[in-house]
């Protein structure tokens, strides 16, 4: 009796706890990772709206072929200003992952050391960022280098 009535108890808070987790999903990429995708590149862009994104830019290079390059949304949401292949967004995080492939891509490729310091490849900097002579590369893919976040200043 008691076995069963412990049962019955982890089944109702595991019930609770699955309904409650419901409230922290993000259905918008949900729904936009179950629903079919487009037949083309520009009616996928345009739905980017959809999901929440002020605007968006998706350039397509395919060997052989000219580069292609597909917008959508605004690039200033106030004055209704849509978006073009030069507009400028903020994209914060959302490099990080693409940027640390291509720097280990190179890295063994040995075109790249993460020991050599930011100075060393971009020496107009050494001026501008403060121990650029002393931040490494490997700081700087680890996110230590200790510059500012350039989000957090004016």
């Amino acid at each position: 009796m008691k076995k069963e009535k412990s049962k019955w108890i982890i089944r109702v808070i595991l019930l609770v706890g699955t309904i409650i987790s419901l409230y922290f999903v993000s259905w918008p990429i949900v729904t936009a990772w179950i629903a079919p995708l487009p037949e083309t590149v520009q009616e996928q862009v345009n739905r980017a709206a959809d999901y929440g994104f002020d605007g968006i830019i998706v350039y397509v290079d395919k060997k052989g072929e000219p580069p292609e390059l597909y917008t959508s949304g605004y690039k200033n949401r106030e004055s209704k200003t849509p978006a073009d292949p030069h507009s400028l967004f903020k994209i914060a995080s959302v490099s990080k992952l693409y940027t640390a492939v291509a720097i280990t891509k190179l890295v063994s490729e040995g075109r790249l050391s993460l020991d050599k310091t930011l100075a060393d490849y971009f020496p107009e900097l050494a001026g501008r960022i403060e121990n650029a002579g002393q931040i490494t590369i490997r700081m700087m893919v680890q996110h230590r280098s200790g510059i500012p976040n350039y989000t957090d200043t004016k």
